[in-house]
């Protein structure tokens, strides 16, 4: 029987009739009659990759994938960079699933802080405890190295999912999400202040933002006919961001939002006002794409919020997600139970909602405090010393 063998194929510099000159890779399909057909396909042109080391690396997925179904005792140990490379087009991509705003972070993720420092090892090489004193030196915040971490787990499941590797090292890799800083909550008479400065279409977006608890990549998503004033509520189906509309977040994303009948008064004016009101067009129609699309989110920070906190004197790292936190505390503060804010954040578990929005207020902490010490010092006074 004839052993199989990894397959390395042919790379070469060809140039065609047009006189551009192109990378073309060639190697050879088992066919199911068990003969051998010789397959090719071009890489790219020399303007792209004007080195032969640079069109390898473009190659090693493709490589790879020619493999796949190549034993795995009988396959040489293949690098970080072509297991990334190859994850990249199976699983990193729209088709996969992948939102773009995913594709986009992981990305950088990925050239920014992994292959620079992981591209050139083969995969047995990479350890637990190096992985893990390498997140630690990094610059980021723990969210971030989390995230890394994270990546770099999905991509090692990826080798074993293809057999290219027995186990996943990152398995062992510790690495804490915990934030270092407190996220700035806004209480009700800061966010009253900061409306009352806000001029349209920001009072708008901001105060549905506020009363929904909506991503802003949802809230700029909508349309009017996902705005039911009939039922009073809100259909989010899409999001967008860097003006890709994709799906959301997750499928619990896409329940149903309560609008509140006096919001959703304030929405009927707005559309009564805006220019794009039809039932395709978008909520927060842009007038600069002449309503094909809605606003970039940092525009209207940029032009209606940034002004209107500084107006209203409320200083801190204020964001567009910093609505969410405060709506998901003031419900919490409100003594709503966990499942309704759950339910009305659209998480797809309460200890999303707790761990990470859900902040105690000052006021809610001391007067849970004093409940326990009323309790305390009047069990100590004497009956007939009232």
């Amino acid at each position: 029987m004839k052993r199989i063998r990894f397959q390395q194929g042919t790379l070469r510099l060809e140039e065609r009739a047009n006189g551009n000159r192109v990378w073309e890779y060639r190697w050879y399909e088992t066919q199911l009659d068990g003969t051998r057909r010789r397959r090719s396909a071009m890489i790219g042109t020399f303007h792209e990759f004007p080195t032969e080391s640079s069109a390898q690396k473009a190659v090693a997925a493709l490589r790879a994938n020619v493999n796949a179904e190549t034993p795995r005792a009988q396959i040489d140990a293949i690098s970080f960079q072509t297991l990334t490379q190859h994850y990249r087009e199976k699983e990193l991509c729209e088709g996969a699933g992948k939102t773009f705003a995913t594709i986009r972070t992981n990305e950088g993720y990925l050239e920014r802080w992994i292959l620079p420092r992981w591209s050139s090892y083969r995969l047995k090489d990479v350890k637990a405890v190096i992985v893990e004193e390498w997140l630690r030196s990094l610059p980021l915040a723990n969210g971030s190295k989390a995230k890394i971490r994270n990546l770099m787990h999905t991509i090692f499941n990826h080798a074993v999912r293809w057999e290219w590797h027995d186990r996943n090292p990152i398995t062992q890799v510790r690495q804490s999400a915990k934030r270092l800083k407190v996220p700035v909550v806004l209480n009700i008479a800061q966010l009253k202040s900061l409306l009352e400065h806000l001029k349209e279409p920001g009072k708008t977006a901001v105060l549905l933002d506020i009363l929904t608890g909506l991503r802003v990549s949802e809230l700029l998503a909508l349309k009017w006919s996902d705005v039911d004033f009939e039922n009073l509520e809100l259909h989010v189906t899409r999001s967008i961001a860097l003006q890709r509309v994709g799906p959301c977040k997750t499928e619990a994303s896409q329940k149903p939002v309560p609008l509140d009948p006096e919001l959703a008064e304030v929405l009927l004016m707005w559309r009564r006002r805006s220019p794009y009101p039809m039932d395709d067009d978008w909520v927060f129609a842009s007038p600069a794409s002449r309503g094909e699309l809605p606003y970039w989110s940092f525009s209207l920070y940029r032009v209606y919020i940034r002004p209107a906190l500084k107006a209203a004197e409320i200083t801190g790292k204020v964001g567009w997600h910093t609505f969410r936190h405060s709506y998901a505390t003031i419900l919490k503060s409100h003594g709503e139970d966990v499942k309704t804010v759950q339910e009305l954040l659209r998480h797809a578990n309460s200890s999303i909602t707790m761990n990470l929005y859900a902040q105690a207020v000052t006021d809610i902490k001391r007067n849970a405090q004093s409940k326990i010490a009323r309790l305390v010092f009047d069990s100590e006074k004497a009956p007939g010393d009232e």
